[in-house]
């Protein structure tokens, strides 16, 4: 079931001075949503969150994918959806031929509006090139949500000198999302370097003492550098949508 009516006459009210922005605010954060059987499609997200409901592609049927984002772009909404496969981007694509695919990322989009770049920078630092589709999953999400983003990519531990010769560029970042598999030893390092706030983003790239991310995690979880935030393993659309927020205070 759609609201419109009850959303034109929130707007109708509050330009003819009926109620306040505040109230007209609240009345339309507690909007329910579209039920298309097989998802709920929460059109008030961005007015609470900032940004519109994301898709999680993974486990879904191109079809679903297909009619969840084709009825978000029609009712304005910027689409992002994540974890996409080719076959999800494809069923999309017949239907609107503003669908762009991000292959690396795994990441599809549809743009309604563009969205105004930000002043401060969002650096995302990547150990190894293994750990690129998470790199570029975050780096693309951060874009995609009007974020200015400045790679820096294969600048493990393993050769320090990699990253030493970035860190007065990492000194400019407003925050970083930093990835790294193995050991996970990456974000403590820049955490030693930097002062602004650092999201770290284990993979599970490594061998089999690596269980698949989890000692990178632990690792990541005990760091000693002050200042560092944790996010699950992989989840490099989760540290983007914090790092957004973080960067976007007093924009």
């Amino acid at each position: 079931m759609m609201y419109d009516n009850v959303i034109r006459d929130v707007l109708k009210k509050y330009e003819n001075g009926y109620i306040g922005l505040d109230e007209a605010v609240d009345i339309l954060k507690k909007l329910p949503y579209e039920d298309l059987g097989f998802a709920k499609i929460d059109y008030n997200r961005e007015v609470r969150r900032g940004f519109p409901e994301v898709i999680y592609c993974e486990g879904k049927t191109p079809k679903q994918v297909k009619e969840i984002a084709l009825r978000m772009y029609e009712k304005g909404s910027n689409v992002l959806g994540t974890r996409a496969s080719i076959e999800h981007f494809e069923a999309l694509k017949e239907v609107c031929d503003k669908a762009v695919y991000y292959d690396v990322a795994r990441i599809i989009s549809i743009k309604s509006e563009e969205i105004m770049p930000t002043k401060g920078v969002i650096g995302v630092v990547a150990a190894g090139t293994s750990d690129l589709p998470v790199a570029e999953e975050a780096a693309v999400t951060a874009e995609l949500m009007g974020n200015s983003v400045k790679r820096i990519y294969d600048v493990g531990v393993a050769g320090i000198h990699r990253l030493m010769s970035k860190v007065e560029e990492l000194r400019k970042f407003r925050v970083i999302i930093c990835i790294a598999g193995m050991e996970g030893a990456l974000p403590t390092v820049v955490g030693g370097l930097v002062a602004c706030p650092i999201i770290a983003v284990p993979t599970s790239v490594g061998y089999g003492a690596n269980f698949h991310g989890l000692s990178a995690l632990l690792a990541m979880l005990n760091s000693c550098s002050s200042g560092v935030s944790v996010v699950n393993i992989d989840n490099g659309f989760g540290a983007a949508y914090s790092a957004s927020l973080i960067n976007k205070i007093g924009e």
